[in-house]
């Protein structure tokens, strides 16, 4: 009969709760009907002469003047020659270029990944 209690109380040890994340404490307010004040983004520039004569937003220090845009001779001629507009399709690249065959590999994983989403086990 003792060894019966013995294992019982055993039994007992081992059914215990498993182990749980802990609670995350309750977030008191101090303030309650006060509104948080909203983030606000950067001034956004208005004067169409400083627009069209510096490069607003890509000065990085916190404190200056904007950086001023150069005469066009004084840029690189690459830089007017990069396609800006949307991607060019498939059957308007020329299949002897690097591009095209790049642009082909991911429509076809792109194809794959499509018909794999459907596939059912």
């Amino acid at each position: 009969m003792a060894a019966r209690g013995l294992l019982r109380a055993a039994g007992a040890v081992l059914r215990a709760p498993a182990r749980a994340y802990a609670k995350k404490p309750a977030a008191k307010s101090k303030a309650k009907g006060v509104p948080k004040e909203a983030l606000k983004g950067p001034e956004v520039c208005t004067d169409p002469a400083m627009l069209a004569t510096h490069a607003m937003g890509v000065n990085y220090f916190k404190e200056g003047p904007e950086v001023a845009l150069k005469p066009d001779s004084e840029y690189p001629d690459w830089l007017f020659k990069i396609h800006l507009g949307p991607p060019k399709k498939l059957e308007e690249l020329d299949p002897d270029t690097l591009e095209y065959w790049r642009r082909l590999r991911k429509y076809n994983t792109w194809q794959r990944n499509r018909l794999k989403k459907g596939k059912k086990l």
